[in-house]
């Protein structure tokens, strides 16, 4: 499959650097600062997809430059991802803010529901596809959407008017008949069924017990699955594998024996953490290998999960991911070449990098970077946000520091 933009210059496309939403103030407390600098940089990448959402213009308004024979799921694809990241935040008590914050929140808050309301209605022009009428893709964004919803359960469920709700089942159920690959697919069927569940709505439970019982069976030592048969050299365990399972497994802990394997699931989960967190260098970069590294800190989607659902290995202070997963989203914003001259993503980690994107993936699959913000589903009393400043391993190793040796987990 041709790629359309590896055989163009950087010229193809106009860059300049998109103005933050949000900056600083003077004088503000450092929770209320590192908050700032958090959700600054969220809002900068997801609100032009939730704004023309919202408006019913995404799938007319996207771009359709990368590998644009994949551009039916482009939009799908950015508002989903979007969504799997945000949510968290929009779910926190807006008294628990500060005023700034509390607006910002409010505003994504209704974008993000006028979105879903948009991307469902049956005639009008926002409307996204989720069946499999344009190919299998729609699966895997319909779970990253129906992540979103096990993630704010308030805003993307409760809160949605009745017909909403109801089309957004509909949409969700649409998805099964698309047959997952026998890798990480699978959590996708299940994680749709543990959204429609949320949704109070009949689930299969044939696709969530295959999908449990089927990846625990590629565990592949170490805190690692294989994607599959095989154990692939890359970031699938935090992109999807270890996120969605620890997931789905608490979405339904009360059946079957569930309950009884989240304790060995954490475990693993929590050793995987800890290698992640090793992997960002003093100067917030991090190896690049493996599939989709165009979803840029997506990479450390895993590690930001544990810092929201207090799953942090007890080694790792929570402060010192929070350190660490600053310097990286520092390093990665410095790009000039991170957003086009409307405010989308562009491809690459550090500069306009199409060669980067795997032949599926568009630019709306980039927008998997906004699951490194989950700790913002964290109040501002939380530890993480709380603790003073700390330096990361990597970071305190070539300072010199004398640290622990670093050990395998022993199941």
């Amino acid at each position: 499959m041709t790629d359309n933009l590896s055989s163009k210059s950087d010229e193809a496309f106009t860059i300049k650097p998109a103005a933050e939403t949000v900056g600083p103030s003077a004088g503000a407390d450092p929770v209320e600062l590192r908050r700032q600098f958090w959700y600054a940089k969220l809002q900068r990448i997801v609100r032009p997809v939730l704004a023309l959402a919202a408006a019913g213009k995404l799938p007319q308004a996207f771009p359709r430059d990368l590998h644009p024979e994949r551009a039916a799921f482009a939009p799908l694809e950015a508002l989903g991802r979007s969504l799997t990241g945000l949510a968290p935040w929009l779910d926190v008590a807006p008294e628990q803010l500060s005023p700034a914050e509390a607006q910002a929140q409010s505003d994504l808050r209704r974008l993000a529901q006028e979105a879903l309301r948009q991307s469902l209605a049956p005639q009008g022009p926002g409307r996204l596809v989720f069946d499999g009428s344009q190919g299998p893709q729609t699966l895997v964004d319909s779970a990253f959407l129906a992540h979103a919803i096990l993630r704010a359960p308030e805003t993307l469920n409760q809160q949605l008017d009745p017909e909403v709700r109801q089309s957004l089942a509909r949409a969700l159920r649409s998805s099964r008949e698309i047959l997952p690959y026998r890798c990480n697919w699978i959590l996708f069927s299940a994680m749709v069924e543990a959204a429609l569940a949320a949704l109070g709505q009949d689930w299969d439970r044939v696709r969530v017990e295959y999908a449990i019982r089927q990846t625990l069976d590629w565990y592949a030592g170490d805190g690692l699955y294989g994607d599959g048969d095989r154990f692939h050299a890359d970031y699938y365990n935090s992109f999807v594998i270890q996120p969605m399972l620890l997931d789905i497994l608490t979405t339904f802990q009360a059946e079957s024996d569930y309950a009884s394997l989240l304790p060995p699931v954490r475990a693993r989960a929590g050793r995987a953490m800890a290698l992640l967190e090793r992997l960002i260098m003093p100067d917030g970069s991090y190896p690049v290998l493996g599939r989709s590294q165009a979803y840029r800190f997506g990479s450390f989607h895993l590690l930001a999960q544990g810092c929201l659902q207090h799953l942090l290995p007890a080694a790792l202070p929570a402060a010192q991911v929070r350190c660490a997963l600053a310097a990286v989203l520092t390093r990665t914003f410095a790009s000039a070449a991170m957003f086009d001259e409307t405010g989308w993503l562009l491809p690459g980690i550090s500069g306009l990098q199409p060669g980067l994107c795997e032949p599926y993936i568009n630019r709306g699959s980039l927008y998997l970077c906004s699951a490194a913000f989950l700790p913002l589903g964290l109040p501002p009393q939380d530890p993480f946000w709380t603790d003073p400043d700390c330096a990361w391993s990597q970071r305190r190793v070539w300072a010199a520091e004398d640290l622990p040796c670093d050990h395998a987990l022993e199941d």
